[in-house]
């Protein structure tokens, strides 16, 4: 019973009370309620693809909306071929056929929220990659009607953090508040990366744990994720994401 107790006050000091906290302020801020209230215009943060001449690569992301807001981000890629005066994005939605290629502005609002670029790459280094992502995004399992699930996945991170695992020339993690980024879209419980040197496994994305050099320590329930990495001198708080220590 004691180690019960000490499980239970585990989770509600580090996942309970840190979601309360984020929803309390997300309540309170300035946020749009719905979707239609919400701003979905491009944000300026990248540079008109018309003036760009080489290949990029775009790993971007935003705070999603609702009360989901409070816990989460949507995540997807922008990618562009040298030359071409348009970029292409894509990323998964829960509405209709869930992938979408440019189906918004490549760095558009996310229910009002600017974007950030989470990593990136260009000229001969995106080239490379722009390939074989192509090749991920083609391969990824659930792109079909009926196949996005808000939790605890496969959604919109499952499909960035799948296709970004399958590239590991694009050595990117998404962020700890990219909830269902852990849903194992591969089908296997437990694996280990050997390019990343990373090992993980997932209770079918319900709960699980991600250990690694660029990961630290990882713990993740119910979506929400919660660690250390001793590399950089981080830690991850449920809903709120890394901070650094030093």
């Amino acid at each position: 019973m004691k180690f019960v107790r000490l499980v239970l006050l585990f989770i509600l000091v580090v996942f309970v009370l840190p979601v309360l906290l984020s929803g309390a302020l997300w309540w309170i801020g300035d946020n749009p309620r719905s979707w239609r209230e919400a701003n979905w215009s491009s944000s300026g943060v990248l540079p008109r693809a018309s003036e760009v001449t080489d290949a990029v690569v775009y790993v971007m992301a935003a705070r999603t909306g609702g009360i989901k807001g409070a816990i989460s981000e949507h995540s997807w890629l922008v990618l562009k071929d040298p030359g071409e005066s348009e970029y292409e994005r894509w990323d998964v939605v829960g509405w209709g056929n869930p992938l979408r290629r440019n189906g918004y502005d490549a760095d558009a609002r996310w229910y009002s929220n600017t974007p950030y670029i989470l990593a990136e790459a260009h000229g001969e280094d995106a080239e490379r990659l722009i390939p074989k992502l192509r090749a991920a995004i083609d391969q990824y399992r659930f792109s079909k009607h009926g196949d996005y699930r808000i939790f605890p996945g496969p959604n919109s991170n499952t499909f960035v953090a799948s296709v970004l695992r399958d590239v590991p020339e694009l050595p990117v993690m998404l962020s700890p508040v990219a909830v269902g980024r852990d849903y194992p879209a591969d089908g296997e419980l437990a694996s280990f990366d050997r390019d990343r040197s990373e090992l993980r496994a997932s209770l079918f994305g319900y709960a699980g744990i991600v250990i690694g050099p660029e990961a630290g320590l990882e713990i993740n329930f119910l979506g929400l994720v919660a660690g250390i990495n001793p590399g950089d001198l981080s830690i991850k708080i449920p809903a709120f994401g890394t901070f650094s220590l030093t």
